[in-house]
């Protein structure tokens, strides 16, 4: 029962946790190592917390400027209106936006902010001008680009 998070979590399970989060490419053997458990009981328990949606997905991070789209871009959304009908809209034009990265409902000045990479700013100012202000309810935009990335997805303290 996926996202059900049914099993409390032991030390054990936190460990490997631990691991994955900081390295997703570990084999069995070597978390299981690293967790001090037998591969099978690694091998089970992993499985375990990936099925009760404790893990979400692992992948790779691909070095943004590698493949030319080296400016990041965060912007705030208002809607011209704030109902169940015209968020749920918004966020499923957004969700189709290959290059919005992340949506979030927020509080404060903005409805959503987005989190948009792309070449440079003349390839934003396209995805300005073309896409983001004719998504469905938009009243305003607030564009920051990000002059250097401090901290970016860093791990969730636990």
């Amino acid at each position: 029962m996926k996202g059900s998070f049914i099993m409390p979590l032991d030390r054990i399970d936190v460990k490997i946790l631990r691991a994955l989060q900081s390295e997703g490419r570990l084999s069995n053997a070597d978390l299981a190592e690293r967790v001090n458990v037998s591969a099978a009981t690694c091998h089970r328990r992993t499985q375990r917390l990936f099925e009760e949606g404790y893990v979400s997905g692992v992948r790779a991070v691909i070095a943004p400027r590698s493949v030319d789209l080296g400016t990041l871009v965060m912007v705030g959304v208002v809607l011209d209106r704030s109902t169940p009908e015209s968020f749920a809209a918004f966020e499923s034009a957004v969700v189709a936006m290959k290059e919005i990265l992340d949506c979030n409902l927020v509080a404060g000045d903005f409805d959503y902010l987005l989190k948009i990479r792309v070449r440079d700013m003349a390839d934003f100012n396209t995805l300005h001008g073309q896409r983001l202000i004719t998504l469905p309810g938009v009243r305003q935009t607030r564009t920051f680009f990000v002059m250097k990335e401090v901290k970016d997805n860093g791990p969730l303290a636990f």
